[in-house]
């Protein structure tokens, strides 16, 4: 994870994905269920590529594979705050992309909570790595370096 003294703030990403948080979010604790971070992650990467990619990557012959997530938990969030996710790119590899995410609530400047998302490209049909393909690498350009 990120450097425990410095985690990411806000103006430490380019982009940042909306989310409407719901009702059904809230667990019986009062706050944002621990697994909804994780769907957020996951609505914000494969959100942000297709936007930034303008087109429908279900559609495109190599996939990415979710292969390792992490995620800390900082501040609690509830229904029915506002909550954008920040995405960042730790690293790009030759078949391999790790993001670094961070949730923010209600414009805060300091995350809710951290995470960690490493997607492995493979061919869709035989689902043997491939080199991440040229329009996500040109996408991923947008994308502020989050130190690891």
């Amino acid at each position: 994870m990120a450097d425990l003294e410095r985690a990411p703030r806000r103006d430490d990403f380019t982009v940042l994905w909306p989310i409407t948080t719901r009702w059904s979010d809230n667990d019986v604790y009062g706050h944002v269920n621990n697994v909804v971070h994780y769907s957020w992650f996951d609505t914000a990467v494969n959100g942000w590529l297709m936007r930034a990619t303008g087109a429908d990557i279900r559609g495109f012959p190599e996939i990415g594979l979710v292969v390792e997530t992490t995620c800390r938990y900082r501040a609690e969030l509830g229904f029915p705050d506002d909550v954008e996710v920040g995405v960042g790119l730790e690293r790009l590899g030759n078949t391999s992309v790790v993001y670094r995410l961070a949730v923010f609530g209600n414009g805060s400047a300091d995350a809710a909570s951290l995470g960690r998302f490493v997607h492995v490209y493979v061919d869709r049909e035989t689902r043997r790595p491939v080199r991440v393909p040229d329009r996500i690498r040109d996408a991923l350009a947008e994308l502020a370096p989050i130190g690891s």
